[in-house]
Order: structure tokens, then C-alpha cells, then sequence
């Protein structure tokens, strides 16, 4: 514990994140240089806020943060970041992220909500579509359910994954982006390869 705040924050906003993982979102952040970047788990906020301000850095971009709780009153306010509430898999939200999007946006896509191996997938085929060749799409927390902590979590991130490449083609695993050996996201960098 770091002073009075009891976890990992950024400018006083919780996240739960290693250094060495948003170590790497900011290079590619930076290396593919995203009009939008789609964030599906706000918690507390600061891992969106930390996307706003490197993008701020780059004087481009915005994040859709999406969350099933309703917690405005503690999420942070930046002119390049936008809150929606509710399940990133329901078909309104979905749309709504479609809508803002808009056909001709660079995508970065960093799944971190619900983590069973169903609702992730469902992620996966919602989002995958919006990500063009050469941009990514981040599933985060793949190293549960034994890959290697929580042993017995159950089917979740990395099943989902596995299961979704399993099924296409168009998506390959970046292990360029693990080369800390400190990633909470084992073969959850994947980067679009073909439409």
C-alpha cells in the first residue's frame, strides 16, 4: 500500500492493472493510433482515464467505457471519454457503440467485464467486427482458471479466446506484446491479420 490508497490508481482513480500491461497499451496506443478505443469494464474508472490521457498525449482519439453499474459519481470526467451503462453484449449497447464508432474509425477494442468463457466470447463477436487489419483487440485477465492463477475460476477469458481463433482466421495472437513475462493477459493480444 502506497499512502492512504488501498489499491493501484491512476491520478486517484482505482484501477486494477499491471504497470507492465498499460505500459504496453500506451505503445500501441501510440504504434496504431486509435480514433476510438472501446473499453467494456469501467470499475472505478482509472484504467479509462489512463486511456483518455495518452491519447490526450497524441491529441487524437476518444474511449466509449462501458459498465452494467452505474457509477458516474466516482468515474472520472475527461472530455475524451464517454460512459456507457449497462451490458456490453445487449443488443442497445452494441448499437450505441456501432453508432459512435462509425464506419471508418481505427478500433482498439480491451475487453475486462464479465469474465465466463460465454460472455466473453459474445465480446468477442460483438466487437472483432469493428477492428481493421493491423489494430487490436485486447482480452484482459486470460491468465485465470489456471493460465496460471485461480486454478478453479472455470471456463473464462481463455477459453473464450481459444475458442474465438479456433473459429477464424482473421485474428492471430501478438506474444510480441507479453515480452515483460508479466502480463495479466497471456495470448490475449490479438491482433487483426485479415478481413
Amino acid at each position: 500500500m502506497c499512502g492512504e490508497i488501498p489499491h493501484l490508481s491512476w491520478f486517484g482513480h482505482q484501477l486494477i492493472k499491471t504497470p507492465s500491461d498499460m505500459w504496453t497499451y500506451q505503445e500501441l496506443i501510440v504504434r496504431t493510433r486509435p480514433d476510438v478505443i472501446i473499453q467494456t469494464g469501467t470499475w472505478m474508472g482509472g484504467s479509462a482515464l489512463f486511456l483518455a490521457m495518452v491519447l490526450d498525449m497524441l491529441g487524437h482519439g476518444r474511449v466509449i467505457s462501458i459498465d452494467i453499474e452505474d457509477r458516474r459519481g466516482n468515474w472520472p470526467n475527461h472530455s475524451r471519454l464517454t460512459y456507457l451503462v449497462g451490458s456490453s453484449v445487449d443488443e442497445k449497447v452494441v448499437y450505441e457503440v456501432v453508432e459512435q464508432v462509425g464506419p471508418y474509425n481505427r478500433v482498439m477494442v480491451i475487453l475486462d467485464s464479465d469474465h465466463s468463457a460465454n460472455h466473453v466470447h459474445k465480446e468477442l463477436l460483438a466487437y472483432s467486427p469493428l477492428v481493421r487489419i493491423g489494430d487490436y483487440l485486447i482480452v484482459e485477465d486470460t491468465n485465470v482458471n489456471g493460465h496460471p492463477v485461480l486454478p478453479n475460476f472455470g471456463p473464462g477469458p481463455m477459453e473464450a479466446v481459444n475458442k474465438f481463433l479456433s473459429e477464424r482466421d482473421t485474428f492471430s495472437v501478438d506474444k510480441s506484446c507479453e515480452r515483460f513475462l508479466m502480463t495479466l493477459n497471456p495470448n490475449g493480444y490479438l491482433r487483426r491479420v485479415k478481413r
